[in-house]
């Protein structure tokens, strides 16, 4: 008996029970699209995250001030004051895995154009003119400050997207004078949409001024709170890192003994962590999504058993006339392997539009990969054969004359 006709008396044996095979094949359709699903909510938070991460810049390291210990009380992050101008011309100069160093300090003040002010949740940050490359945030109109500007501490601005819509309501900014704190200042560009960063903090209400300006005009301060800091490549963060860290504590005179007085955050580690945990939850969605694919093929065993034994006499009358026991266990095996294939494929079905109906309603995001779909037509036809090989040998084992007695 060829495969083809295998192939078609298995389909009509299928058929003629077709609300049994339905059923059948609902535990597959359920466990197949479980899994869909699941991994792609792991995925969709997984690649939120790393382009939150890529988001805030390239190859990105941050320096702050470490803490302070006052009368054996330990200040926070921030309070030692510990950085300086000449720390970050350092690190860019003596750093060879480092491709750039903006210096940063920042300020809180209100913000006044003509009758409207705004108070820039962000605060104003103070930084200098490689700030759009590291960040990797280009000017929408006008321009950003120049070295120049910088050296100057010139009193000019560049502002996020959400300073211009609310502060600057249906008027380009670009030209305009607005007050900071009570100080003048010329709008000579306006950033493009940068959006949430991970903690969900507007990237776009912020007020980017000369670093210089902030110290010497705001602050009255000589100090920085912290750097911004572009890698030459992703591979090389962890190198600059080192790098860093070494000639800080040197320039500091820090001991053997001594703890940093400053902190490195590595965002590629962070992005690391951030992978790794966002791959254990899509395992363990994954995993507990494929006990009902566990659970499908086992309806699939227990059917395929019971059409064992209703079709008894037809097996021994199929034998009596010349059918050999490896056709008899093809069929059984095909019958199986079709039911798991065909509810793996309306599975998929209802895995996508699970994952397209989670997306809209919850907002949550999914991402739905090519893989986890090829994956699950492999483990569908992996589960039509592991559950149903023992039923099809149980068939193609019984003994002709038996079969033919059954009743």
């Amino acid at each position: 008996m060829n495969l083809l006709l295998t192939f078609r008396i298995a389909i009509r044996a299928l058929g003629r029970n077709k609300l049994r095979s339905g059923l059948t094949m609902l535990g597959i359709i359920i466990g197949v699209g479980a899994v869909i699903a699941m991994v792609g909510i792991g995925q969709g938070a997984s690649a939120s995250i790393q382009s939150q991460i890529a988001n805030l810049g390239n190859n990105m390291l941050f320096v702050m001030s470490g803490s302070m210990n006052t009368g054996g009380m330990r200040g926070g992050a921030g309070t030692s004051q510990t950085l300086t101008p000449d720390d970050a011309a350092a690190v860019e100069r003596e750093c060879p895995a480092v491709r750039a160093v903006s210096p940063g300090v920042s300020a809180n003040g209100q913000l006044v154009y003509g009758n409207q002010n705004w108070v820039a949740s962000s605060r104003i940050q103070g930084t200098n003119e490689k700030f759009p490359d590291i960040r990797a945030w280009p000017i929408e109109t006008g321009e950003f400050f120049t070295e120049g500007d910088v050296r100057t501490a010139a009193r000019v601005c560049v502002v996020g997207k959400t300073i211009k819509d609310n502060l600057f309501t249906g008027t380009d900014p670009v030209g305009l004078t607005m007050r900071i704190r009570n100080l003048p200042f010329r709008v000579i560009g306006v950033l493009s949409t940068k959006g949430q960063n991970q903690y969900g903090q507007d990237q776009d209400d912020t007020v980017i001024v000369p670093y210089t300006t902030v110290q010497k005009k705001m602050l009255s301060i000589t100090n920085i709170s912290m750097m911004m800091i572009s890698a030459i490549s992703p591979a090389a963060t962890f190198t600059a890192e080192k790098q860093i860290t070494d000639l800080l504590r040197q320039r500091h005179k820090l001991g053997a003994n001594q703890d940093n007085d400053f902190f490195v955050r590595n965002l590629t580690d962070v992005a690391e962590a951030a992978d790794q945990s966002s791959k254990i939850m899509t395992n363990l969605l994954a995993s507990i999504a494929g006990v009902s694919l566990l659970v499908g093929g086992i309806g699939i065993m227990n059917i395929m058993l019971v059409s064992v034994t209703e079709r008894t006499r037809e097996i021994g009358i199929r034998m009596a006339i010349g059918a050999r026991s490896a056709a008899i266990r093809r069929q059984f095996l095909i019958e199986s392997v079709t039911l798991s294939v065909v509810g793996g494929i309306f599975g998929i079905v209802f895995g996508v539009g699970a994952s397209i109906i989670i997306s809209n309603t919850l907002g949550w995001p999914t991402l739905v990969s090519p893989w986890s779909i090829f994956a699950s037509v492999i483990f569908s036809v992996f589960v039509g054969v592991a559950f149903g090989y023992y039923p099809a040998r149980k068939a193609a084992g019984l003994d002709p004359i038996e079969a033919l007695r059954y009743e």
